[in-house]
């Protein structure tokens, strides 16, 4: 990894970084809290880790945290796991999430858009209405605090209101996308033994409407702790027998109360990919993701009042909560149910136009396939005010960084590109963006503030600019309080802290650069180490996927009985392209001359596709399994991958090779 300081992508003019909020937060902490007036945000920054409760104090009172009954102090206990945070006090996240009801009643909220493309908006006074109609009929169905209400819910506004409501109780909200199927949802639901489940009878997807009522019909059977299940009629059929009606819950107009909870009464639950077993149900406080939301979305992505922020999402996936928190900051928040491309490959950019949003957050996957499609975002869309793409789920390629870049400069736009990394584990940041500092290509911004991010080599010694491990040393507020049904927390415990005991192991690769920037290169549990010499998977998908024949590719590592190692390559081609033996002298080539001679892999073979997990993300530890020889149906928990079929491939692979 080069030390050398190259010249920055994008700078944020002094203006900008004046308006900023974050700049606005240091200097109003300087003066009330002792934080460093001079420096910018790496001063800031190191004050937030080595003054921890001063920090997260300064946070609460600068955005008017409401609490209840105050708390005796910030951190009560440091320890991870276990820290506890603001003991003694009381609060409610959904109180906050509306509070611009009283200003803006009659701005939207909330702006829907489906597949027409049509914005349908909720204004702040009816999200507020909904919101203690839904409250006090939940209350009446005997929904008490730490009761468990699931969703069923593709991203539409009763999505946002039925989390609204059950927060405002002090229930536990969880939610699963349409698109899962019954045992992926079970798999999750029964977890948590939910008493109300919300459902709709179907969604609309690529242009096309599917009926999940079957679906639905086997989760009441399968959840036997459900007593009512709400039906939404997206598709317009008739509620099915016993099931009550999403309209005449939410008819009302019921001013909302809300029920007041400890700062680490839990909020919701999410859940790991379960790529490998049953998915870890996560659960995150209502106070600790107030905190760390209000942290992220008011500073880090700059949100307030006069902003619209759109990020492409389901319900299965941690990134609609931190959508949904952009209400915590005023934010009208864009809820968009439909295909990521259809009817074409822009379609997102169209709903960014429509919506005018000004914080549009996608996949580095999404950047990758319009760029190899030829889109052309701001010639031919007004993205005018859209002042930062961020993007998530995977690195984003420095080529990505380039094109985003370049495609908004020739309308003249300066464009902030924000690559953000963290997880469901946390539903927030590590480290992305920061309105105030340069954009190197291929890195992201900083670690967040009160993050103190490290990279660690194998003896737990922190690393600058070599790779090394993942791991925050000091408690974050969104950290998980627990795991459901982890009585003695030893599966939170090994899941994060059993390899340097008291410290935070993320589980993924990351440099962090001598001028402070942090490069993700994939997961550390499916490193390829030749002869030696660790790379990230991402390193490898980077320059192999830039080539135009290579749609997408997936690499392994497979230690040998014999002490040897094999690294196969598979590429799943473009239309119209033939692995030949150009092609393959040309990957070879491609790895040889921009990443390693060590990394060029052992063979290239096509496949019909890559396997994800729902949320998108490649799986590289379940193949090398079926690689090694494991059953499918150890290998891999089928409810959580996108495609099961395509396991067969890898699968009949490894028969052959044994």
């Amino acid at each position: 990894m080069s030390t050398a300081n190259p010249q920055p992508l994008w700078q944020p003019d002094p203006e900008r970084i004046a308006q900023a909020r974050i700049t606005q937060f240091q200097a109003w902490a300087a003066e009330h809290h002792g934080a460093p007036a001079e420096g910018g945000y790496p001063a800031l920054h190191q004050w937030s880790v080595d003054h921890l409760e001063t920090f997260w104090e300064a946070v609460t009172e600068w955005f008017d945290v409401r609490f209840s009954t105050p708390y005796a102090r910030v951190l009560g206990d440091r320890a991870m796991p276990g820290a506890q945070w603001f003991p003694g006090a009381t609060l409610n996240y959904a109180e906050h999430a509306l509070r611009a009801a009283g200003d803006r009643a009659d701005e939207p909220a909330l702006l829907y858009v489906d597949e027409t493309h049509e914005r349908r908006p909720v204004t702040w006074s009816e999200l507020r209405r909904q919101v203690g109609s839904l409250a006090a009929e939940l209350r009446a169905l005997g929904v008490r605090p730490g009761d468990r209400v699931s969703g069923y819910l593709p991203n539409i506004p009763q999505a946002v209101v039925a989390l609204l409501a059950t927060a405002a109780v002090g229930a536990v909200w969880t939610s699963c996308a349409p698109d899962f199927g019954a045992r992926s949802v079970l798999d999750r639901f029964q977890q948590v033994e939910p008493v109300v489940l919300f459902t709709v009878d179907g969604y609309r997807y690529g242009g096309k409407e599917h009926d999940r009522r079957e679906i639905v019909a086997e989760l009441r059977r399968e959840l036997p702790t459900v007593r009512a299940v709400v039906h939404i009629p997206l598709l317009g059929t008739e509620a099915p027998e016993g099931a009550l009606e999403w309209s005449a819950l939410t008819a009302g107009d019921t001013e909302p109360i809300f029920e007041q909870v400890p700062f680490d009464h839990p909020l919701w639950v999410l859940y790991s990919s379960g790529t490998t077993g049953l998915p870890k149900a996560i659960v995150q406080s209502q106070g600790g993701i107030l905190v760390e939301h209000l942290k992220q979305l008011g500073l880090h992505c700059d949100l307030g009042p006069e902003d619209r922020f759109f990020w492409y999402t389901s319900t299965g996936w941690m990134m609609w909560n931190f959508l949904v928190s952009g209400l915590l900051t005023g934010t009208t928040i864009v809820l968009y149910d439909g295909s990521p491309g259809y009817p074409d490959t822009g379609a997102q950019w169209r709903v960014a136009e429509r919506t005018g949003a000004t914080l549009y957050g996608t996949s580095a996957a999404y950047v990758m396939a319009c760029r190899k499609a030829g889109v052309h975002p701001a010639r031919d869309h007004d993205l005018s005010k859209v002042k930062c793409v961020a993007t998530t789920g995977s690195p984003l390629p420095p080529d990505g960084f380039r094109w985003l870049h370049d495609e908004f400069a020739e309308s003249g736009a300066d464009l902030w590109v924000a690559s953000v990394s963290g997880g469901t584990d946390v539903c927030s940041c590590f480290a992305g963006g920061v309105p105030t500092l340069p954009v190197f290509t291929g890195e992201l911004q900083a670690p967040g503030l009160g993050t103190d991010l490290q990279a660690w080599d194998p003896s737990g010694k922190p690393v600058i600019d070599e790779v090394g491990e993942l791991v925050v040393t000091n408690p974050m507020p969104s950290m998980p309080i627990r795991f459901w049904n982890d009585p003695d927390g030893s599966r939170y415990h090994d899941s994060y802290f059993d390899t340097y005991p008291g410290v935070w192991r993320h589980g993924d690769w990351i440099t962090v650069t001598a001028r402070g920037t942090v490069i993700i290169h994939g997961r550390s549990d499916s490193t390829l180490n030749r002869q030696g010499v660790r790379m990230g998977s991402a390193d490898i998908y980077e320059v192999v996927e830039r080539l135009p024949e290579i749609r997408e590719s997936l690499v392994i590592g497979i230690e040998q009985p014999d002490g040897g190692y094999w690294m196969p390559l598979f590429v799943h081609l473009a239309p119209g392209a033939v692995l030949d033996e150009a092609l393959l002298n040309r990957i070879k080539q491609t790895i040889r001359e921009q990443l390693s001679p060590r990394h060029v892999p052992d063979e290239i073979i096509e496949v019909p596709g890559v396997p994800h997990t729902l949320t998108g993300k490649r799986i590289e530890v379940p193949v090398k399994r079926l690689l090694q020889g494991t059953p499918l149906e150890k290998a891999v928990n089928p409810g959580s991958i996108d495609n099961l079929s395509l396991l067969g491939f890898y699968e009949e692979l490894a028969r052959k090779r044994a």
